[in-house]
């Protein structure tokens, strides 16, 4: 099962439309997850009507039309891998506790607000791990040095091939 993460795509405030990569992205995942600050219905809408599957949560940026159709926390188990998707986790720093106290019976937060890109995993001291994984933005890229995106797989009931992906800035 091909995944698509995305976050903070801001649209049209940071961006016209998505990138064309991304796009392609969507064509070919089974399930989209987005992680808020969607800022207007209109690309909700669009990945609706493209995509298998979309799984997503509103962010701070998003108003009530969109808070109205999507929920604060998804949570959607895809192939035996427990997900929950956020916008919002708070400070870096104690993350991953904070996370893993928080969500107890999710495998994978995908969450966003940041635009930092971010991939750990929090130990928990009876259940495991909680891997915690951020895309980025594919329109916003703040201070970091690119747009970016992520794709995973899931395979055999396990979080796979897990990449950031950098959408080259192209000069015109």
């Amino acid at each position: 099962m091909r995944l698509l993460l995305l976050a903070d795509t801001h649209l049209p405030k940071r961006a016209r439309d998505l990138p064309a990569e991304v796009w392609a992205e969507v064509d070919r995942a089974d399930v989209v997850l987005h992680a808020g600050d969607w800022v207007e219905v209109d690309l909700l809408d669009r990945l609706e009507e493209r995509s298998r599957r979309l799984v997503g949560c509103w962010g701070n940026n998003d108003g009530p039309e969109l808070r109205a159709r999507l929920p604060e926390v998804a949570r959607v188990e895809l192939g035996g891998v427990r997900f929950a998707v956020v916008h919002e986790t708070g400070s870096k720093e104690g993350r991953e506790r904070r996370c893993a106290a928080a969500y107890p019976d999710v495998d994978v937060l995908v969450f966003g607000h940041s635009h930092i890109p971010w991939d750990t995993v929090a130990e928990r001291p009876d259940s495991g791990t909680l891997r915690l994984l951020n895309p980025g933005s594919p329109t916003d890229r703040r201070r970091q040095p690119h747009c970016t995106y992520l794709t995973a797989e899931v395979q055999n009931g396990a979080l796979s091939g897990v990449v950031l992906h950098r959408i080259e800035r192209r000069i015109h």
